[in-house]
């Protein structure tokens, strides 16, 4: 066995990425405060080829040297736009026919395992600021909660981490 090299693993330029098909799937994010954070969205979005991030509140917006950073380019092939709030967002989505599930620990969340998304819909997931999480009010416009069963001493992953489980779990369930 031996790694592959970037030439091996036959990626699409960034213009393919733009026009090839992505996978019903949006992502908000909610007063964002790190750079880093968000740029790492950006990859994770890339990489799972979601159609867009929506930047809601005070969530920087590319280009900025530091979303640059750990983005490594993704800002530049994912579709994004600037929102005033993730309620906002939510009501938009929704008004569009998007199912919106907001991941956070709530009352009546669904664990990560436990959820089906209708394959009838296309889904949005908001992911909520660092510390606070996600707004009441997104939580409240939106269709429920899904929650990362943790099993350790901490209440959280990092945004970023909870993104890459959440959107791998529901490509995983679409592709499958």
């Amino acid at each position: 066995m031996r790694k592959l090299s970037v030439d091996e693993m036959d990626r699409l330029t960034v213009e393919e990425f733009r026009e090839a098909d992505k996978f019903p799937l949006v992502i908000v994010l909610d007063n964002i405060r790190s750079l880093n954070n968000i740029g790492s969205f950006f990859r994770t979005a890339d990489a799972f080829r979601a159609e867009k991030i929506m930047l809601c509140g005070y969530t920087q917006q590319p280009p900025h040297r530091e979303i640059t950073r750990s983005a490594l380019g993704a800002e530049m092939s994912v579709k994004w736009e600037k929102c005033p709030s993730a309620a906002e967002a939510v009501a938009g989505l929704k008004s569009q026919g998007y199912k919106v599930w907001c991941v956070e620990q709530a009352e009546g969340s669904v664990l990560l395992q436990h959820f089906e998304p209708d394959p009838a819909f296309p889904y949005a997931f908001v992911f909520g600021n660092e510390v606070e999480g996600v707004d009441n009010a997104a939580i409240e416009a939106s269709d429920g909660c899904v929650e990362i069963p943790q099993f350790g001493t901490k209440h959280s992953f990092n945004v970023s981490v909870s993104a890459g489980i959440v959107l791998w779990d529901y490509v995983r369930k679409k592709i499958t």
